[in-house]
């Protein structure tokens, strides 16, 4: 399936997910992730979960991290739509998030970090493939994002479901994922 085709069946699927379908799975992706060893994370740039998309919350992940890593720095992006880019801006807990244009909670004010700066990326994703090949939400943000990172950056991205066997139009600028972990297994890239 092309990207597109990959983009309307994974919003469809998440949308037959009820509010208690995604505690639980929250609940079981959470435990798969601490399952994954801890080494020498110090910066990580997640995403604000946008519940109309019923995305993964990866606040609970993060929480975690902060518990077993006390001088952990969180970034979130900031978009630059006209650049199609985003800049990761540190969040300290009384940060302001606002929503932009397209929804999503971004930080006020702080700290904007480099990409060389970020040891962890989480990476939202409608659906991946078995090579760690992503369909997002089709801006292509993260993958410019990516391109600019440390080659040992890691890239964890969350799903709910398994793999797609296939996904028809993969471009060269594509960046794959080093993990996904799903509800009951963690795939490895």
């Amino acid at each position: 399936m092309t990207k597109k085709e990959l983009r309307v069946l994974y919003k469809e699927k998440r949308k037959q997910l009820s509010a208690k379908d995604i505690m639980r799975l929250d609940d079981l992706l959470l435990i798969q992730f601490q399952q994954w060893p801890l080494s020498d994370i110090r910066v990580v740039l997640t995403y604000w979960p946008m519940s109309r998309h019923a995305e993964i919350d990866t606040q609970l992940m993060i929480d975690y991290l902060s518990f077993r890593i006390p001088d952990l720095q969180t970034a979130l992006p900031v978009l630059d739509n006209e650049k199609k880019i985003f800049k990761p801006v540190v969040v300290l807990e009384n940060t302001e998030l606002l929503q932009n244009e397209f929804s999503i909670y971004e930080p006020q004010g702080g700290q904007e970090l480099a990409p060389t700066d970020i040891d962890l990326v989480f990476v939202p994703l409608l659906a991946y493939n078995m090579q760690g090949f992503r369909v997002g939400y089709g801006k292509g943000f993260y993958d410019r994002f990516l391109a600019s990172c440390r080659n040992d950056v890691i890239k964890i991205g969350f799903s709910y479901f398994p793999p797609e066997g296939c996904i028809d139009d993969i471009n060269d600028f594509d960046v794959p994922l080093n993990l996904c972990i799903t509800p009951n297994k963690t795939y490895e890239f």
